[in-house]
């Protein structure tokens, strides 16, 4: 996939000096002290989820979305985007705002829904105790993750369906994508990341990622010029040694000695060359042979 900026960097500003959308702020951002480096910022936020949004056709049939809202900065972030871009005219979706309270200890039941009726978006609390099948079910010693992020998907899946969305969209940034890439090629033998839109197991619902170009120190940058009330995981948080903390490690000290690395990285994974690669299930290297010499 070429991923060469299908949306002019100065886009947004454009349409907005041309009266095609809405001027002015969203007033979620009314409150921002006026900063020229969070303009910036928030702007190059919306350039990249305007610019994922296109690349990968996710706003075509798109009516009705559900926004996993775990109450970190990647969904806050997130979710204060799509709102603006919905706002500005462009993004012709009704946005449903969800937090899955899997019953962690500690939890505060109470910032999510003030907040999210405080920005004036619809939204749903559902709760489901995962928190206890998931300390039942993993080993003492091993990482919670897996089988935590399962039992959400799943859930979220099924309100998506109640709700009558036609796809769960999740706050995965650039590196997610990349840390998820070298944990499938160190441990798993395999090319495979997160994909930024993906079709369900049963086929009926899309799974989307726009925040998929987002760096993900914009946006705990954005977070909290934000101030957004954030609220740590207390499951997987509380452990150390993870296999995805190494993955960014790693990336962090590449991106430290050669700046750029990261989106270097990402774009490699729109570019792929099948038959430069060893799967003979993509490429049909058995019928490669020379042109005969005549």
């Amino acid at each position: 996939m070429d991923h060469s900026p299908a949306i002019p960097p100065d886009a947004i500003d454009n349409a907005v000096e041309d009266g095609d959308i809405e001027t002015g702020l969203h007033p979620i951002f009314e409150r921002m002290p006026s900063s020229v480096s969070f303009n910036k910022l928030r702007k190059r936020l919306l350039r990249q989820t305007r610019q994922a949004l296109d690349d990968f056709g996710m706003l075509k049939g798109a009516k009705r979305w559900l926004v996993g809202i775990s109450g970190g900065k990647d969904s806050y972030s997130l979710l204060a985007l799509l709102m603006d871009l919905q706002w500005r005219g462009l993004l012709p979706v009704e946005l449903i705002a969800c937090n899955l309270d899997q019953g962690q200890p500690n939890f505060p039941k109470h910032i999510l829904p003030e907040y999210l009726a405080s920005i004036g978006v619809k939204h749903r609390i559902e709760y489901r105790d995962t928190y206890s099948i998931v300390k039942e079910k993993v080993p003492t010693g091993a990482t919670y993750c897996s089988l935590c992020s399962r039992l959400r998907r799943g859930n979220l899946y099924r309100i998506a369906r109640e709700e009558g969305c036609d796809a769960l969209v999740l706050g995965h940034h650039r590196e997610d994508i990349l840390e998820t890439f070298f944990m499938n090629f160190f441990h798993g033998g395999r090319l495979a990341s997160m994909p930024a839109k993906l079709l369900n197991d049963e086929g009926d619902l899309m799974l989307l990622r726009p925040l998929a170009y987002a760096a993900e120190d914009d946006l705990a940058k954005f977070a909290t010029a934000m101030e957004f009330p954030i609220i740590p995981c207390d499951l997987c948080g509380s452990q150390d040694g993870l296999e995805r903390n190494a993955m960014k490690a790693m990336l962090a000290d590449l991106e430290r000695r050669m700046p750029g690395r990261k989106d270097t990285m990402l774009r490699a994974l729109g570019h792929v060359n099948p038959s430069h690669l060893l799967d003979p299930k993509l490429f049909d290297f058995q019928s490669l042979t020379p042109e005969p010499k005549e």
